[in-house]
């Protein structure tokens, strides 16, 4: 597991040394005075700004949401489940998008927060709701009875038991504010990500956006410590005789009703105004605007996503197995490089790739297995959080069971461990999916002449102002996306054997 992980790392790194090698071609004096000046520091207190504020409204929207949903008597609880999880059907340029047209002045840090909450929170919403099924009421209850109040309970049982979910979901949607650039570029704020793009658009070689890139790498090595530290090394793997009873869902008395103005305002903001816009772009085209491009955009965009999504998950498997199993120093180092690749804008990724391929293995430029390769470097963090997730909920002592009665450690991994993070590795195919769905940049630069996704097809389109003959590709991106979200919010109700 460590030789596979190992290569999987070094395969990780090809972004890192494209940069490095750039690096040193530039020279120290060039490095110098395209990193250490105001517009790259005005940057990184945008990002900085950007993720200090994010971060923690998400956290809180998502908890609160889940809390509510899972473990109160609100009403609908599970329609309000489900539509918590549905903006991730939306693309983020979408969002973005949808609002700018609604309010043509949203602009700015404000604005930029406000749309990447509502884009990215349910990133945090689902391991945080699975979590809340699958725990203990055992414990709850035990507080309980030593006189602790309902919410002493919350914050002093329930929240630390929640702390590996919210510390991936927090990195997941860290590192997406680190690379994100639609969503920010029409907001019209300035983060590393979009300075990095705008650079490669004026300059296709541009030593200045690599250099802002390594800036960048910088600052997801910054994240990934903090996550690991805020992680620590607890056991929350359940061990013992019988099966854990499901948690009773508390009464909220009076406060019933209104506790629905939280998952009736996120369902309103996160699909309402991007339904209401993209009907606007529909109702004015007509039938006219679907034609025969667009049913090839969708059966292209459904191979990538399938076969990138499973792909991506295979590569994530030892990593998330030494990550729980086998914690050290070693397995650190290939944790962070594999997920420092997820901070780095889909151009990065794509640059390094091609200049590689045209240098050293020109039979591979502009195919599939390298468009592929390209979503695998991107998504790793998407696999790897969810399947870390599910096999820390394995206990080990199944495999040292099952290694007892002559199975190899192999078979013990395959037969026990793989089968009971089944679920979470389904939740990252998934995700992967999702995310290879709404790629735009990387597809752009890596994929092979003729093949046009629904996300390029979109951006192209709006790219000349037709945002009517747009709107088809952005509605099939939805249609498309849903069915992997009712996935995913159906694997996290089965990982908690609902």
């Amino acid at each position: 597991m460590v030789v596979l992980a190992a290569l999987i790392a070094l395969f990780s790194l090809v972004p890192l040394g494209f940069i490095g090698w750039v690096t040193y071609d530039v020279g120290w004096e060039t490095v110098k005075t395209l990193v250490f000046r105001p517009r790259v520091g005005e940057l990184v207190l945008n990002t900085v700004y950007l993720e200090l504020i994010a971060i923690p409204l998400s956290i809180i929207v998502a908890v609160a949401t889940a809390f509510l949903t899972e473990r109160s008597d609100i009403p609908f609880a599970r329609l309000w489940a489900w539509l918590a999880v549905t903006p991730l059907a939306v693309p983020a340029f979408v969002h973005s998008y949808a609002w700018v047209s609604l309010i043509p002045s949203m602009h700015g840090l404000a604005s930029g927060v406000f749309v990447a909450v509502l884009a990215y929170y349910p990133f945090l919403y689902l391991p945080v709701a699975a979590t809340l099924r699958r725990l203990d009421p055992a414990v709850e209850d035990a507080a309980a009875s030593l006189g602790l109040a309902p919410a002493a309970v919350f914050f002093r049982v329930v929240l630390p038991q929640l702390r590996i979910p919210l510390c991936g979901g927090s990195l997941l949607i860290g590192l997406h504010l680190l690379s994100e650039y639609g969503l920010f570029a029409m907001i019209r704020f300035d983060t590393l990500a979009t300075a990095i793009v705008d650079q490669f658009q004026s300059s296709y070689n541009s030593p200045a956006a690599n250099m802002i890139g390594g800036v960048l790498v910088a600052c997801c090595l910054f994240l990934l410590a903090l996550e690991v530290l805020l992680r620590g090394n607890e056991r929350y793997a359940r061990v013992g005789t019988g099966t854990a009873r499901p948690a009773d869902r508390q009464k909220l008395g009076r406060f019933r009703l209104p506790a629905l103005l939280l998952p009736a305002a996120m369902a309103a903001l996160t699909l309402g105004v991007p339904l209401i816009t993209l009907g606007r772009w529909l109702w004015l085209g007509g039938l006219a605007i679907w034609d025969g491009a667009v049913t090839g955009a969708v059966v292209q965009t459904l191979v990538l996503a399938l076969a990138g999504g499973v792909l991506t998950t295979i590569a994530a498997v030892p990593m998330a197995w030494l990550s729980v199993r086998a914690p050290g120093r070693l397995q650190r180092l290939l944790e962070a490089c594999h997920y420092y690749v997820g901070s780095l804008p889909g151009v990065v990724v794509a640059l390094a790739l091609v200049s590689i391929t045209v240098r050293f293995l020109l039979p591979l430029y502009q195919t599939f297995a390298m468009l592929l390769a390209g979503y695998v470097l991107m998504f790793l963090p998407r696999a790897l959080v969810g399947l870390r997730a599910s096999i820390a909920q394995a206990p080990v002592e199944l495999e040292r069971a099952a290694m007892a009665l002559g199975r190899t450690p192999g078979q013990a991994l395959r037969q026990v461990t793989l089968r009971l993070a089944a679920p979470g590795a389904a939740a990252g195919v998934a995700l992967v999916a999702l995310g290879i769905t709404n790629e735009l940049t990387a597809t752009l630069m890596l994929a092979p002449n003729g093949v046009e996704t629904l996300a390029t097809r979109f951006w192209s389109l709006t790219s000349e102002i037709d945002y009517v003959a747009a709107a088809p590709y952005a509605v099939m991106m939805v249609a498309l996306s849903l069915p992997l979200t009712l996935l995913l919010h159906a694997q996290s109700k089965r990982t908690a054997g609902q």
